[in-house]
């Protein structure tokens, strides 16, 4: 399952409660404002950190260097294009989360 968010976790709790539900092996990428929860510093880096055992973390990298954080990414998260992005949408059925 492909989880895609697109709320900043200070602004919501979409993240949250996508990594207490999602199925091992699940994708989740960020898009959007959700690309902050993907920074070194910030409050959701440490969920994100300890998902990782059992989900792939992925961020939508154009929106990643949009806010001028390309050079902040946690370890271990893939950042993609967007042709990445199509490809896990057709090959995965997804679950946006608002």
């Amino acid at each position: 399952m492909l989880h895609i968010i697109n709320k900043s976790p200070l602004e919501k709790s979409s993240l949250e409660t996508c990594l207490a539900v999602a199925q091992d092996g699940g994708i989740v990428l960020l898009i959007e404002d959700a690309v902050y929860a993907a920074t070194r510093g910030n409050t959701a880096a440490a969920r994100l950190t300890a998902a990782q055992d059992r989900l792939k973390i992925c961020v939508l990298g154009p929106d990643l260097e949009a806010r001028g954080l390309a050079d902040r990414l946690i370890e271990g998260v893939t950042s993609i294009d967007y042709g990445g992005f199509v490809d896990l949408a057709a090959e995965h059925k997804s679950q946006s989360w608002l």
